[in-house]
């Protein structure tokens, strides 16, 4: 069975709604990520704070905020769900669209490296989950900070390309 661009638009639209529901539950509880009187993100943790930061944020956790912490990142394993089969629908709409082989290929190829992110994704929650039960991080921050990295640009890359393809790709069959 081939998947056209009817069944692609179903998925994007279950994938979507998936994405906006584990959304709205992790937004909700991000007022609850306080370490010692002060706000820490899921961003930080993911991107932007050192190593020591990490480990002192892990550290400081009362089981209050280490809760609240596993359930979002439980509730992030639904919104995998959505996102990157939500990002890999509109890639194999717009391949659908457009005529250009290098750029069907290019299109399938961004779909399919989904997977890879979605892993990428997985093996991020998995080290954060851990370092939740036990702060101590050895070794593999840096390796962890790359897969973090690779994560983000395949999905935006996959997202921006199907993006850019709806709005200036040229069309050569109607949906």
């Amino acid at each position: 069975m081939t998947l056209n661009y009817k069944n692609w638009q179903k998925l994007f639209l279950f994938c979507s709604g998936i994405f906006v529901a584990a959304t709205f539950c992790m937004k909700w509880m991000e007022n609850d990520f306080r370490q010692g009187g002060s706000l820490f993100t899921i961003i930080g943790l993911e991107i932007s704070y050192p190593k020591h930061k990490v480990i002192s944020i892990f550290s400081g956790l009362n089981e209050h905020v280490k809760t609240i912490l596993r359930y979002h990142l439980y509730f992030d394993f639904a919104f995998m769900a959505g996102v990157y089969p939500g990002i890999a629908s509109p890639c194999m709409m717009a391949k659908e669209k457009i005529s250009n082989k290098k750029v069907r290929r290019f299109l399938f190829l961004l779909a399919s490296i989904q997977l890879v992110a979605w892993g990428c994704d997985v093996y991020e929650n998995m080290r954060l989950l851990k370092w939740i039960k036990t702060p101590v991080i050895n070794s593999g921050f840096d390796f962890y900070h790359f897969i973090v990295g690779l994560k983000w640009i395949i999905a935006l890359a996959g997202a921006l390309t199907a993006t850019g393809c709806f709005l200036f790709g040229k069309k050569i069959k109607t949906a």
